[in-house]
């Protein structure tokens, strides 16, 4: 397992010059960082700003550090973060292998074994030819989560990833997530209006003023 680190250094983001987010944080390896708030409270402001497409109408300062490298002004696809949403946002042209294989790096070997392998871990083997149309909510949640690590991040932001799955999965999914993200030892950061998300994921929590 590579351990990577995440900190967030006086991070201020303003609009109009009012304040919006003022966060100040280390995300160790496996650790994941909660931030609650209402809406228009900055959560998703917040992740923009962390990947790399803050709009233009914001005023950010601060310094995002992925294991030492200042990361605060490269682009999006430069930056080794990898993001899940509320959409597993899955490409409808394509199988659920290709869709796993899509994000892998170019050079990754044995990508056929290790897309078998991703299925297997969260109980799709054999689902590799199927049309992602085909499948339940659940296990769209699962590829895209698969899709995510093995595309290789080196930290993850996570955007209520939960809150559009039925009840009864919201559970088995969080702990599918969070433990995966632990033994891959990704810093990651989930916002979310839902305390449940927040216990499950056991680490620090930050509640944003409305």
């Amino acid at each position: 397992m590579t351990s990577h680190r995440l900190d967030l250094e006086n991070v201020d983001i303003r609009i109009d010059g009012q304040p919006l987010v003022a966060l100040d944080a280390t995300i160790g390896p496996g650790e994941v960082l909660t931030v609650m708030g209402p809406s228009g409270s900055g959560k998703s402001t917040l992740l923009s700003f962390l990947a790399g497409f803050l709009d233009s109408a914001f005023e950010a300062r601060g310094r995002v550090a992925l294991d030492g490298r200042d990361i605060t002004v490269l682009p999006a696809e430069e930056r080794g973060i990898g993001l899940l949403f509320q959409d597993p946002l899955l490409f409808p042209h394509l199988s659920v292998a290709g869709n796993l294989r899509f994000g892998m790096p170019r050079h990754t070997p044995d990508k056929s074994r290790r897309i078998a392998q991703a299925l297997d871990d969260v109980g799709l083997e054999g689902f590799g030819d199927r049309d992602p149309a085909t499948l339940s909510g659940g296990q769209k949640a699962r590829v895209a989560l698969m899709r995510l690590l093995l595309s290789e991040p080196r930290a993850v932001l996570l955007d209520e990833p939960f809150s559009k799955l039925d009840t009864h999965l919201r559970q088995e999914m969080r702990e599918l997530v969070f433990d995966h993200l632990h033994q891959a030892g990704l810093p990651s950061l989930l916002v979310t209006h839902d305390r449940d998300d927040a216990a499950a994921a056991g680490g620090r929590l930050i509640e944003l003023a409305d």
